[in-house]
């Protein structure tokens, strides 16, 4: 995975968090239809349906948003990296003059290590 894209691997991670979202919505819901089964009253077996329906309706909204995002973040990232890779680097060439500049301070540092000796 060293190699891989990160576009790819944001992709994934959002994958394996809308499976892992989806699965636990699942559970919830089985868990308020099981309940709704085991209701005494009509009222109360009604409203277990109705808190299982929402939140399914919940976590598929949830996951929706979770995956436009992730897919907003990794075209972003993939475009900026196009973008990057397809700009040219200019490089900048040092001067005569930067370049004595720069030897002047060290040379002065130099020879005032030699006297301090």
């Amino acid at each position: 995975m060293a190699e891989a894209d990160l576009d790819v691997v944001i992709r994934q991670l959002a994958r394996q968090l809308h499976t892992g979202l989806m699965t636990r919505a699942k559970e919830r819901r089985d868990r308020f239809n099981g309940l709704a089964a085991k209701a005494k009253g009509k009222e109360t077996g009604e409203r277990f349906k109705m808190l299982a329906k929402a939140t399914m309706e919940q976590a598929t909204a949830a996951a929706k948003r979770l995956q436009m995002s992730a897919d907003n973040v990794a075209d972003s990232y993939a475009r900026s990296m196009r973008l990057a890779a397809s700009t040219p680097v200019a490089v900048k060439e040092k001067t005569v003059k930067e370049k004595t500049a720069k030897e002047k301070p060290a040379k002065a540092m130099a020879k005032k290590a030699k006297k301090a000796k």
